[in-house]
Formats: C-alpha cells, sequence, structure tokens
C-alpha cells in the first residue's frame, strides 16, 4: 500500500485528489494539510511514503513544505503538483528534494502513473515540465538558480505585492532578517530596486505584470 498526503490549500481540490486516489487499488490517503506547519507534523505521524505537494500554499510555499517534510522523513517521496510552469518554481523545487514535477493540467490517470513510478524511486515529470528542464540546461538561463530556496520564497512573495513585514509574519522571520535577503537577492541578480526585480521576474515567467 502506498501511503499518500496531500498538501492544497484549497480544501475542494483535496477532496478531489482523495477520491481519485483512494478509488484506486494499493493506494490510500493518509492526511492532508493546507499549510506547510501542517505537512511537516503529518510526515512524522502518518509514515506516508509520497506527498502530493501543491507549491501555492497559505503563509509559507510548498517549497518550504518539501524542505521540512524530507527534514523529518528523508524516505519521503515528494510530487510536485502545480499551476507554476516557470524555470525558478521548477528548479527550486527539485533543489529542495522534490523528485517529480506535473502541472496541474495532466491527467488523473498521469497523477495515479506518477504516484506509482516515484513510489518506486523513479523521477517523473509532465512534458512541458521536461522540455523547460532541458531547456534550462542547455542555454543555463535560469536566473534564480543561484538562489537558495529561502531567497526564492522571499523573492516569489515581494514580486506579488508582498511588504517585507507580511513576509516576515508568514515565514516566521524578524524583518530584518527579510531585508537582509532582499539585499542578497538584489545583490545576487544585480538588481538595484524592487521595480528591476519584478521586470525580471516578469522575463521568467516568475509573475505577470498586468497591462491596460
Amino acid at each position: 500500500m502506498i501511503r499518500i498526503i496531500l498538501v492544497d490549500d484549497h480544501a475542494i481540490v483535496r477532496t478531489g485528489y482523495r477520491r481519485l486516489l483512494d478509488a484506486e487499488p494499493g493506494l490510500q490517503v493518509v492526511g492532508e494539510a493546507a499549510r506547510a506547519d501542517e505537512a511537516n507534523a503529518l510526515v512524522t505521524t502518518t509514515h506516508a511514503d509520497v506527498a502530493l505537494v501543491d507549491l501555492s500554499l497559505k503563509g509559507s510555499s510548498g517549497i518550504d513544505a518539501i524542505r521540512g517534510m524530507l527534514a523529518r522523513r528523508p524516505a519521503l517521496k515528494v510530487l510536485v503538483l502545480s499551476m507554476h510552469e516557470d524555470a525558478g518554481h521548477i528548479t527550486q523545487a527539485l533543489r529542495s528534494g522534490a523528485q517529480g514535477y506535473l502541472t496541474k493540467h495532466c491527467e488523473p490517470e498521469d497523477v495515479i502513473d506518477a504516484i506509482r513510478r516515484i513510489a518506486a524511486g523513479k523521477r517523473v515529470f509532465s512534458p512541458a515540465i521536461a522540455q523547460i528542464l532541458a531547456e534550462n540546461a542547455s542555454d543555463g538561463s535560469d536566473a534564480f538558480a543561484q538562489l537558495t530556496p529561502r531567497e526564492f520564497d522571499v523573492l516569489r512573495m515581494r514580486v506579488h505585492g508582498e511588504s517585507a513585514a507580511d513576509i516576515a509574519t508568514a515565514m516566521q522571520l524578524s524583518p530584518k532578517t527579510v531585508l537582509n535577503y532582499l539585499t542578497a537577492i538584489r545583490q545576487k541578480l544585480d538588481a538595484e530596486n524592487d521595480f528591476q526585480l519584478l521586470h525580471l521576474a516578469a522575463r521568467h515567467g516568475l509573475v505577470r505584470i498586468q497591462t491596460a
């Protein structure tokens, strides 16, 4: 039996996954979480084999959840199922320990197959994700590869309009620590201010800028 935990901040999405997976022989959903801290607690009590993780969570991101879960249960296999299809999110998720990455455009049977394959120790990527990884490897275009996972989380929240205080609260850091992270991020990305960070993020698909 492959024991699965679902990490997604939408209850209706988790309900759909649970119904899909529990109907499959050999698969069992043993827990659900909407936040990174809830996911971290689950892995120590459920002895899950696979975590199905969305990257957009309340508070800390799914990337933070991946790091926390694997720190508590190194044998856990992580499959990301996300709307994010940019190299930044993909690279950071894999660097944090995810073994697979599917987009939410995939078919239900693709999710089931990916869970079985990841539980067997294989790596799984949807075709669109595999293409992005191949292109990124060939031209070295991932501007965010030099960022640590924590720096990437801070950048992601900043370019989506979060203040340093809001980021500090969500990530359980001091505002001064967040400001230090932002300084380091600007230095690594050769950006003088948040405006330049925003446009860099937009060029690489991390955020979309609305135009009139």
